[in-house]
């Protein structure tokens, strides 16, 4: 995706998030990312969108592929995008309400299926059957986190790949925050990027992907590639 390309694509979610906000409770959608993707402050918001950006450049290069799961799908800012990739896109999430207004000015493609993870969980969904997890901004907030990241692998194709990005939750981070806004208490988090990261080694390879942004370093995007049987 070229820069107008994204550019445009960036536009028409904004768009979209903006007009869900002003319909919504106060609060109700910030776990979704609402408030980072529609933020009024330029720097604030390219700061979370070129997250995205990285993520969709690094699975855009091994495109197409047959089948992409989206990890905690939130707002589905990503579904437009991995849909002209694959040839079927699954998203879950445990709260599908934000999807649910967004899907009302940006419907889902043809092969987009969506999940309630309460109902679906991950550990139900078909062994080895995905090429790519999206997992964006989203283990942080797990409980179990040994517990998913083993289903995830559970559910990738050998040599798949699972895409992470994360904050840091330096203290640099945590000063941004206070900056950002009350939105951005950052109270759902139950770990930063560093430990997710380590819990993936021991049962997958890391690829860098990129840390964004030298020399502050506030969130990091890397992908964990699925070993295949033996190795």
């Amino acid at each position: 995706m070229n820069t107008s390309e994204f550019n445009a694509y960036k536009t028409r979610y904004r768009s979209a998030i903006r007009k869900v906000l002003a319909e919504a409770e106060l609060g109700r959608l910030d776990e979704a990312g609402f408030p980072a993707y529609s933020h009024p402050n330029p720097l604030i918001n390219w700061l979370f969108w070129q997250r995205l950006r990285t993520a969709m450049n690094h699975i855009e290069k091994s495109a197409p592929h047959e089948n992409i799961l989206d990890f905690g799908c939130g707002s589905g800012v990503m579904l437009p995008f991995l849909s002209g990739l694959s040839k079927q896109i699954t998203a879950t999430d445990v709260d599908l309400l934000p999807l649910e207004q967004v899907k009302k000015h940006i419907p889902l493609a043809a092969n987009v299926k969506a999940l309630d993870a309460n109902q679906t969980p991950i550990s139900q969904l078909p062994r080895q059957s995905f090429d790519i997890i999206n997992a964006l901004d989203v283990l942080e907030h797990v409980d179990d986190l040994p517990r998913t990241l083993s289903e995830l692998m559970n559910i990738l194709k050998p040599n798949g790949q699972l895409v992470v990005s994360g904050p840091t939750e330096n203290i640099l981070y945590q000063i941004g925050r206070k900056f950002a806004g009350p939105e951005y208490s950052g109270e759902y988090h139950e770990r930063g990027i560093a430990e997710i990261k380590r819990e993936l080694s021991r049962i997958a390879r890391i690829e860098h992907i990129a840390t964004l942004y030298q020399p502050i370093p506030l969130f990091e995007v890397f992908a964990a590639v699925n070993r295949p049987a033996g190795f």
